[in-house]
């Protein structure tokens, strides 16, 4: 399963991104597709924070059309929603332990276990900081290969 991160779903819904129609392509692509992908919940509510923030976007994305988006998202029949597995905190702390991650990266760490948890294959990012958890595959599909 390829599990999708919070940059390139934000990249997907903002049109003045500069890597907005690649996003978009590689999540409407997953979309439509027939084989299972996912989005980590976190990064649905990270997505939220991010579009609907004035400081970050000026004019921020209007929360209903914010909202609007992950409903489209949730529409899609191959979605799979990825959350917290029993063995979270074991995860999360050899994550966090190994990569030495502290402050923000926690959450990276947090978005890696829940893949990990949950078998992902692969993760489309445009994060470098990822790669600090070398047993989740990323690829940025933003850049040619």
């Amino acid at each position: 399963m390829i599990a999708v991160d919070t940059n390139l779903l934000v990249y997907a819904h903002r049109g003045d991104s500069e890597w907005h129609a690649a996003a978009a392509a590689t999540v409407k692509a997953l979309a439509e597709g027939r084989s299972a992908w996912a989005i980590p919940w976190p990064c649905l509510h990270e997505f939220l924070a991010i579009v609907t923030h004035p400081r970050i976007y000026r004019p921020p994305s209007e929360i209903a059309v914010a909202l609007d988006q992950v409903d489209a998202w949730l529409a899609s029949p191959s979605l799979v929603l990825l959350s917290e597995s029993a063995d979270h905190w074991d995860r999360i702390k050899g994550l966090v332990a190994k990569a030495g991650v502290r402050g923000p990266r926690v959450h990276d760490a947090r978005i890696a276990a829940i893949c990990l948890a949950n078998g992902v294959r692969e993760m489309l990012s445009a994060d470098r900081d990822f790669s600090r958890f070398p047993s989740l595959q990323v690829r940025n599909p933003l850049v040619s290969a």
